[in-house]
């Protein structure tokens, strides 16, 4: 140690070892409800996805890349719920484990938890922010230009190997059992398509894509059958055939609108139409809500032991939701131009911050009416 360096007051030391013993255990409990949370929300996406795809809605190979943007989208709520609740489940742990009464009974109060607490919250709050105002509208940009291309796609592309798929003009069905990208091979092809009110069913073995001069795209079917007739009657063609062209309808570009999570915050603040200002107040407020949750978990993680240890959790879940809910209603009202811009962004953050301070209020004049009485 230099001479001119001051060594360290026992209660300094002793507030040092409290700070990072409490943030240790802060993250120690944020890890594994977050991965929890994630894992849920994974799986429940993942099984939304797969149906969609079973059903013909969505491409097999578009459901891991929408998983993706999907998962990164729901990033910052997860965040705020995994912030929320390690810090109440870790205070609530130390109520009920009776060392809030030592720390208390040795000189820290309940003011002293918010240097730890906020150590802890600081840098999820940056990055829920980071996450709110740039990288997930980034990903919902992506993911509605990723359905605009897989929805761009002609009929033969957008088969599934192994499924049945109908194509957008209803006209025609296919079947594909393997594709061999690498050299253009398509293995077993089943087709069948309405021509002058006859059906008619094409089946090969072999088939191949090709693109004329002009531009029109053919599935080409090799050494198959087809079968024409009208069903239920006798007059049935059955022709064999060396090579069989079925040009691929091009599918239709659609002019879709992109939507308010999908826009980058630069261009919502460039242009400010109601609807703007209240995706800019969303995205705004998770961080604030994340912070502002984050301090209200210490008064709130009380235990009563008359009272039951689970009901300080339930409280703080009710809690959470009038939260989460009163901002999506303070901006859908900014939105329908029913409040200022200002009073949505602050209003229902103010009324929790100011719940915030009388609980913390209560629970401080609570224990020193305790110790006075002792």
């Amino acid at each position: 140690m230099s001479k001119y360096q001051q060594p360290k007051s026992p209660r300094t030391m002793s507030g040092d070892i409290f700070h990072r013993a409490l943030v240790r255990e802060f993250v120690g409990m944020g890890l594994p409800v977050f991965t929890i949370l994630l894992g849920i929300v994974i799986l429940t996406q993942l099984i939304r996805l797969l149906g969609e795809s079973v059903s013909g809605i969505l491409a097999v190979d578009g459901v891991l890349a929408l998983l993706g943007f999907s998962a990164l989208n729901y990033l910052p709520v997860l965040l705020s719920i995994s912030l929320f609740l390690s810090i109440l489940l870790t205070l609530t742990r130390s109520y009920r484990d009776s060392e809030m009464v030592v720390w208390f009974c040795s000189g820290v109060g309940l003011t002293r938890w918010i240097r730890p607490v906020m150590a802890y919250a600081l840098p999820i709050v940056g990055l829920i922010a980071l996450l709110s105002l740039v990288l997930s509208p980034w990903a919902m940009a992506k993911a509605q230009e990723f359905k605009h291309q897989l929805d761009s796609r002609d009929d033969v592309s957008a088969a599934t190997p192994g499924a049945f798929r109908e194509s957008k003009h209803d006209e025609r069905v296919y079947f594909v059992e393997n594709v061999d990208t690498a050299h253009n091979r398509i293995g077993n092809i089943f087709a069948q398509s309405v021509q002058h009110g006859k059906i008619g069913t094409m089946v090969a073995k072999q088939g191949l894509q090709e693109t004329a001069p002009n531009g029109d795209r053919f599935l080409v079917l090799l050494n198959g059958t087809r079968y024409e007739g009208t069903p239920g009657q006798l007059d049935f063609k059955i022709v064999e055939f060396e090579r069989y062209a079925m040009r691929i309808e091009a599918a239709e570009a659609k002019q879709e609108t992109a939507l308010p999570q999908s826009l980058s915050t630069l261009y919502l603040l460039q242009n400010r139409s109601s609807w703007s200002l209240s995706e800019l107040e969303w995205r705004l407020g998770l961080p604030l809500s994340a912070l502002v949750l984050a301090l209200l978990a210490i008064p709130m993680s009380f235990v009563n032991p008359r009272a039951g240890r689970s009901l300080n959790l339930v409280m703080a879940l009710v809690i959470y939701m009038i939260y989460n809910n009163m901002i999506s209603v303070t901006n859908t009202w900014v939105g329908q131009e029913k409040i200022s811009p200002i009073m949505g962004l602050v209003g229902i953050h103010a009324l929790m911050f100011m719940l915030m301070l009388l609980l913390f209020y209560h629970r401080m004049s609570t224990f020193s009416l305790r110790r006075l009485l002792r």
